[in-house]
C-alpha cells in the first residue's frame, strides 16, 4: 500500500472517529449511544489494521482484532443487556442544551489541533495528522461524562475516552506494546462487569441511576 493512500485512509477513518464522538456527545437515545460507540470501535479497528500493514507492526493486527471483539461486539452486548435489565428510559437527559454542547466540542477540537501542532510538524509518522483527532476524542469523551446525568451514559463516556487514548497511542507511536494492550483490554472487560454489578446495586438502593437524584439524596441526609 502506498504511503499517500495509507495517510488518506487514516485521515478518512479519523474523521469518522471524530464524527462518532460528536454523535455520542449529542445523542439523546441510549441505544443510539451504544450503536455509535460500536461504530467508533469499527473505525479504530480498521485504522489499527491499516497502520499495522503500512508500518509492518504485526502486533497491531492483534490490537485490531481485540478492538473488534471487545469494543464492537462484547462491550455493546454487555451494555445492551444492562439497559434491558435495568429497564432504562430511551431518552437520556443532558446537562445544558445540545447547541452549547456542540460548540464546546468544536472548541475542544480547535484546542487539540493547536496543542498538537508542534508534534505534527516534527513527526514523520503516517499517523501524525490524526493525533489531534485522538486528543479531541479523549476530551469529547470527558465532556460527555460531565454533561450526562445518567450513570450508564457516563460510563459510555469513559469508554469513549479510552477509545481516544487507544487512538492517540496508535497515532503517536504506532501502538503500545502488546502486553500493555492485552492488560488494558482485560481491565476494561473486568471494569464493565464491575460497573454492571454496581448499577444493579445502585438501582436497587436508590431506584434511579440519575446522578443528580443521588446527589440530592445525599444532601438530604
Amino acid at each position: 500500500m502506498d504511503i499517500t493512500v495509507a495517510t488518506q485512509l487514516t485521515n478518512f477513518l479519523a474523521a469518522f472517529v471524530l464524527l462518532t464522538a460528536f454523535g455520542m456527545l449529542v445523542q439523546r437515545r441510549i441505544y443510539g449511544l451504544v450503536t455509535l460507540f460500536a461504530w467508533q470501535g469499527i473505525f479504530l479497528s480498521l485504522n489499527a489494521a491499516i497502520i499495522g500493514f503500512v508500518a509492518e507492526k504485526h502486533h497491531l493486527y492483534i490490537s485490531s482484532l481485540l478492538t473488534l471483539g471487545l469494543k464492537v461486539i462484547l462491550l455493546p452486548y454487555i451494555l445492551h443487556v444492562l439497559i434491558r435489565r435495568l429497564k432504562l428510559h430511551r431518552e437520556i437527559e443532558i446537562i445544558g442544551n445540545i447547541p452549547m454542547t456542540m460548540l464546546m466540542g468544536i472548541a475542544l477540537v480547535i484546542f487539540s489541533y493547536h496543542l498538537t501542532a508542534p508534534v505534527r510538524e516534527l513527526s514523520t509518522l503516517v499517523t501524525r495528522s490524526t493525533l489531534a483527532v485522538a486528543l479531541a476524542t479523549v476530551m469529547i469523551g470527558l465532556l460527555m461524562m460531565i454533561t450526562r446525568k445518567h450513570a450508564v451514559t457516563q460510563i459510555i463516556g469513559f469508554l469513549a475516552m479510552e477509545n481516544g487514548l487507544f487512538f492517540a497511542a496508535t497515532s503517536a507511536t504506532y501502538g503500545m506494546p502488546l502486553v500493555v494492550e492485552l492488560g488494558v483490554a482485560l481491565d476494561i472487560l473486568i471494569a464493565a462487569f464491575i460497573f454492571g454489578i454496581f448499577f444493579f446495586q445502585i438501582r436497587t438502593t436508590f431506584d434511579s441511576l440519575n446522578v443528580e437524584q443521588m446527589a440530592r439524596l445525599k444532601e438530604g441526609d
